[in-house]
């Protein structure tokens, strides 16, 4: 592993950007993601278009639908170095 580097650049995402594109790995439709968590398609859309705050009880359940921590949800762009 010493042989990797940390990649240079970093893209900056919006918590609604990273429910987007966790969902699309998933390959998810954002009908098929409401189904699974009880959220309505509308809200879904409103989140991931960065109109309506994803909170932490609904960052629970989208996490739990989409198989990942809540974190990769809530904070997309958490950069470890300048955390302290």
């Amino acid at each position: 592993m010493s042989q990797y580097r940390t990649a240079r650049r970093r893209v900056a995402l919006s918590v609604g950007e990273s429910v987007r594109i966790v969902r699309e790995l998933q390959e998810l439709s954002q009908n098929q993601l409401a189904a699974l968590t009880g959220i309505p398609q509308t809200t879904i859309s409103a989140i991931e278009n960065d109109r309506v705050d994803l909170g932490v009880e609904r960052a629970k359940v989208l996490a739990r639908a989409l198989k990942c921590h809540p974190a990769v949800l809530v904070f997309p762009g958490w950069d470890e170095s300048s955390a302290a």
